[in-house]
């Protein structure tokens, strides 16, 4: 069993309301040696809830993640630190669209299972 942390990635159309909703799951695994991130933006949700954001730059936006979780020049600067150096920058606090929640922990013997166990619990 292996040590993980994960955060909830977030949109928050608007930041001074603090409402979100979920869109994401980015998990680190430093045992395994695992980065990855999964997201949907349940475009009709999201509509519904903020008419007026731009969901393409939102998709850009996690599309983002994954480049960085991935690693090397597709993620840019970032994406050429050490895997949890980019996690720590992935899930920093930020005041925009884009948000993570805390970060929780757990043990797995199966970071992809649990991320997508993860996933289908929180943003389903």
């Amino acid at each position: 069993m292996h040590v993980f942390e994960y955060a909830v990635l977030r949109v928050v159309p608007r930041v001074e309301r603090e409402e979100f909703l979920n869109v994401g799951v980015v998990l680190y695994c430093r045992g395994l040696g695992f980065l990855e991130v999964r997201w949907a933006l349940g475009e009709a949700r999201l509509r519904a809830f903020a008419p007026d954001l731009d969901q393409a730059e939102v998709a850009v936006r996690l599309a983002a993640f994954e480049h960085i979780c991935q690693g090397g020049a597709a993620g840019g600067v970032i994406g050429q630190l050490p895997v949890a150096e980019r996690f720590r920058w992935l899930t920093a606090t930020r005041s925009t669209v884009l948000q993570c929640s805390a970060l929780h922990p757990g043990r797995t013997a199966a970071a992809a299972a649990t991320l997508d166990a993860l996933f289908a619990r929180l943003v389903g």
